[in-house]
């Protein structure tokens, strides 16, 4: 016969699997939502960030990952819906803001890293993924100065957190500000750190800030390679370790294809649909990535200084579209 003890450890392990199951159905039905057009990105995230909170991510060792690549295809994707003479003129007007703030951004975040006291590579970290792309920029940066698996998790907390936010507050502001869907197309690609945010925050704006935005911020994300080189000087790293964020030639060869080839042109509204649906459910398990052990992780300093450059890329990228745009 089996004693009490038996009994409670029988009965403690099918609650758990009931638990388990109950997670796993729930998550499921959450993404077969964010395959249809029922739900917007920033609806996605706001789902996937009461999952994190309530019920947990049962595949979170798998997260990062699947982000990482369900973006970069997604973002391929979206290249088949743009205009390939009009994401040249994108990219020529965004070069110039995006030289000035990505320095710009550096140096007043290594700044405020020294005057805070923050840990140097966390600082570092924060610092570019602010200037460039979010959670790409510090996933390539992070192995060329050798980061510390806690230095890495609080700078994509600290970046994600703030891309949520933006997410829902940028067309808000864009729309009370009457700024022109150009103009919010530069200011979201400069002033929000990742791409998936900004994509998401340019879709719901309209198709044209949709397709500047995407341009220059792939356009900015090139500035990886550079920043990852100088980082390597800066913390003395010899290793040649630097990701190179090959999906934009993908992106690109996508555009042109939708230009000058009829065939292509004809599906390529297929492509763009898939694409509008992946960046949906990537926003979704960013959002279902934020427990509350990343949040709690993140630490006062570190996400002061994230509000800090934010605002302060924000409010400069914005005065720049409307004044010298």
């Amino acid at each position: 016969m089996q004693t009490s003890n038996q009994i409670s450890s029988n009965t403690s392990t099918l609650l758990l699997n009931v638990n388990s199951n109950i997670r796993i159905i729930i998550f499921s039905a959450c993404i077969v939502l964010c395959l249809t057009p029922f739900v917007s990105p920033a609806i996605a995230l706001l789902m996937g960030l009461i999952i994190a909170q309530f019920t947990g991510h049962p595949y979170l060792h798998l997260n990062h990952k699947a982000t990482h690549v369900l973006l970069q295809i997604s973002v391929v994707g979206l290249g088949f819906g743009m205009n390939v003479h009009s994401a040249l003129q994108a990219g020529k007007e965004g070069i110039l803001f995006t030289i000035a703030s990505i320095t710009g951004t550096l140096i007043f975040g290594y700044l405020m890293g020294k005057w805070f006291r923050i840990e140097k590579k966390t600082s570092f970290l924060i610092s570019s993924g602010t200037a460039i792309c979010g959670g790409s920029a510090i996933a390539a940066i992070s192995p060329v100065i050798k980061a510390e698996e806690k230095q890495i998790s609080v700078a994509l907390g600290c970046v994600f957190i703030l891309n949520s936010i933006a997410l829902f507050i940028f067309p808000v502001i864009g729309h009370h500000l009457n700024l022109s869907q150009t103009q919010f197309g530069l200011w979201c690609a400069i002033a929000i750190h990742d791409t998936s945010s900004v994509v998401g925050a340019a879709s719901k704006y309209g198709p044209h800030a949709l397709e500047v935005a995407t341009t220059v911020k792939l356009a900015r994300a090139l500035w990886i390679i550079p920043v990852a080189f100088i980082s390597s000087f800066i913390f003395k790293n010899n290793s040649k370790n630097i990701s190179i964020p090959y999906f934009i030639g993908v992106f690109i060869l996508a555009m042109i294809a939708n230009a000058y080839i009829p065939a292509i042109s004809a599906i390529s509204p297929y492509f763009v649909k898939i694409a509008k649906a992946g960046l949906t459910l990537t926003l979704f398990l960013i959002g279902a990535g934020l427990s509350r052990t990343v949040l709690l992780a993140v630490g006062f300093r570190p996400l002061f200084q994230g509000v800090l450059l934010w605002i302060a890329i924000s409010a400069t990228a914005l005065y720049a579209v409307v004044h010298l745009a």
